[in-house]
C-alpha cells in the first residue's frame, strides 16, 4: 500500500483560500486514481473530489464544484486540493486516499480506497 503523508491546512477566515498537499512514497501511486474526503464533527466521512489515474480527469461533489480544485505534480507523486472561497461549512478533517488497484477512475466510495492520507484539520471562521 502506498504511503501517504498530508501537508496544510489550518485556520482561515470565511472567503480566504486554502491548499493541502498529499504525496505519495510510491512511484506505482501515480496511475491510481486519489480522492479528497472530510469528516465534519459529528457527521460521516464524505466525499469531496478525486482526480482520475489516467488522464487527471476531475470529478467533484456538487458542494464545493467551482470552488475547489485538484491537481498532480508534473512526477505525479503529490496531488494538491487547492480550496477557494472558503466557508465556514467546510470545516472539516480532510483526508486523501488511493484507489485500489487496478482501477484508475475516481470512485466515491470509501471501501474503493485502500491508502488514507494521516488526515488534516481545516477550520474556516465566518
Amino acid at each position: 500500500q502506498a504511503q501517504l503523508v498530508q501537508s496544510g491546512g489550518g485556520l482561515v477566515q470565511a472567503g480566504n483560500s486554502l491548499r493541502l498537499s498529499c504525496a505519495a512514497s510510491e512511484t506505482s501511486f501515480s496511475s491510481r486514481a486519489m480522492a479528497w474526503f472530510r469528516q465534519a464533527p459529528g457527521k460521516e466521512r464524505e466525499f469531496v473530489g478525486g482526480i482520475s489515474g489516467s488522464d487527471s480527469s476531475t470529478r467533484y461533489t456538487e458542494s464545493v464544484a467551482g470552488r475547489f480544485i485538484i491537481s498532480r505534480d508534473s512526477a505525479w507523486k503529490t496531488v494538491f486540493l487547492q480550496m477557494n472561497s472558503l466557508n465556514p461549512e467546510d470545516t472539516a478533517v480532510y483526508y486523501c486516499a488511493a484507489r485500489r488497484k487496478p482501477f484508475w477512475t475516481v470512485s466515491s466510495a470509501m471501501s474503493e480506497y485502500d491508502s488514507w492520507g494521516q488526515g488534516t484539520q481545516v477550520t474556516v471562521s465566518s
